[in-house]
């Protein structure tokens, strides 16, 4: 794998995800990374009543930054190179999309993240993503 999508939402699982592409990098030190954090949407009324898009965005951003930290970090002490990037919009099917857009070779995910709740009601983003990818995945446990 020379480029990899990493998705990471701050969790052990996505940690773990990010300590896999640490070892892939001892087999193909030439690997990029690009470290992926995905927002949802905020659409609710009681928010935007209050907040202009700009400052939603904003606080998104940041949120995203934050849930990249612990990835970066790891990066950083392995030397490895890594594009960070929070985008917001709907987890899985913009996974997938950058995946295309940024030519990546494969996925590396955890199984699990933050969303337990979320992925008991509308099916887990890791099922969505093995759907919707057209390059390989990788889930780490």
């Amino acid at each position: 794998m020379r480029k990899a999508l990493v998705p990471v939402d701050g969790s052990p699982n996505s940690d773990r995800a990010v300590r896999h592409v640490i070892a892939l990098a001892g087999i193909c030190p030439s690997i990029e990374v690009t470290l992926l954090n995905v927002q949802a949407e905020i659409d609710e009324w009681e928010v935007r009543r209050f907040l202009k898009k700009e400052e939603i965005e904003a606080m998104q951003e940041s949120k995203g930054g934050d849930a990249l930290e612990s990835a970066r970090a790891l990066l950083d002490a392995a030397g490895i190179r890594y594009t960070p990037m929070v985008l917001i919009g709907p987890a899985a099917e913009t996974i997938t999309r950058t995946a295309l857009e940024q030519n990546c070779d494969g996925i590396v995910m955890g199984t699990r993240g933050l969303g337990a709740v979320e992925s008991i009601v509308l099916g887990s983003v890791t099922n969505k993503v093995i759907h919707l990818a057209d390059v390989p995945v990788t889930l780490v446990k």
